[in-house]
């Protein structure tokens, strides 16, 4: 089977999932090793249960989980966003930066079919799912910030689009946050949650140029990962409970929120959005 996505916020019909079988902290980004100074130490009772509060959520809005395996020595496999993504002419095995991750991409191989599965393979620098956004039909934001993704590894990905006649924008930003997806997602079409005080006024322009509206977000609620959310489509997104003020806003804008608790996951740097990758989507 061929999944395709042609945007960000189209409805959505199926998700890649994995389970936090063997779910733990690690020092791969800078809020995770904040929570593992902290002495904090992950309740897998919650842990369990804000999983599956996730899961209830996509079956409350009709959308099928498909779900990787989980294997042992992968504690960061359940940011399924980061190891592959779906694109309008099937899926991308990306290439993860950091060696505790890289072996994720056996169980998306497995998943997709080695043989004739993807689209493409990254195979420059290096590029990961939560710097890729297909925001509309025609236009790719690709961030780049030379750890995570590396920009040879997202002049690639984006060159792929271009041939097929794309506008494309690398986005650079500070490694200190990660994926561009911890600083900006789209919720809804023409609208995006963004922290444009870590993005910057030329990119604060260009969405605006695009028609594409912003809900801002602070520097604090960047690094809770607030930004981090889901588009559902046909006026609905997940977003995590603990971003409170940035989902009365998206309900003020009318949208439909359905908001688990998502924050022992947040801990480990990564939400909702980092937590999925969407195999298909109604066209938009």
């Amino acid at each position: 089977m061929t999944w395709t996505i042609d945007s960000e916020t189209g409805a959505l019909t199926d998700v890649l999932l994995c389970p936090p079988t063997h779910y733990r902290w690690i020092e791969t980004n800078a809020i995770a090793m904040e929570t593992l100074a902290s002495g904090r130490r992950i309740e897998i009772d919650r842990l369990r249960g804000q999983f599956r509060e996730l899961e209830a959520a996509f079956d409350e809005a009709g959308v099928v989980r498909r779900h990787l395996e989980p294997e042992p020595h992968l504690p960061y496999q359940v940011y399924t966003r980061d190891s592959s993504q779906t694109t309008p002419w099937g899926p991308v095995l990306t290439q993860l930066a950091l060696p505790a991750r890289r072996g994720e991409a056996a169980s998306v191989l497995r998943f997709h079919g080695a043989a004739d599965g993807f689209w493409r393979y990254a195979s420059r620098g290096t590029i990961e799912g939560g710097d890729i956004h297909i925001v509309r039909p025609g236009l790719l934001i690709v961030g780049h910030s030379g750890v995570r993704t590396t920009r040879d590894g997202a002049e690639q990905f984006a060159g792929w689009f271009e041939a097929e006649g794309w506008e494309i924008r690398l986005q650079p930003f500070a490694a200190h946050f990660l994926h561009l997806d911890v600083a900006f997602c789209m919720a809804a079409e023409g609208l995006a949650v963004a922290c444009l005080e870590v993005l910057g006024d030329d990119f604060a322009s260009f969405l605006k140029s695009r028609g594409i509206r912003v809900v801002e977000a602070s520097y604090r609620e960047a690094m809770a990962m607030s930004c981090n959310l889901l588009a559902l489509g046909r006026g609905r997104v997940i977003s995590p409970r603990h971003s409170a003020r940035i989902n009365a806003a998206l309900r003020a804008e009318g949208l439909e929120v359905l908001d688990p608790e998502l924050d022992v996951f947040a801990a480990g740097g990564g939400s909702v959005h980092c937590m999925t990758m969407p195999l298909r989507r109604e066209p938009a």
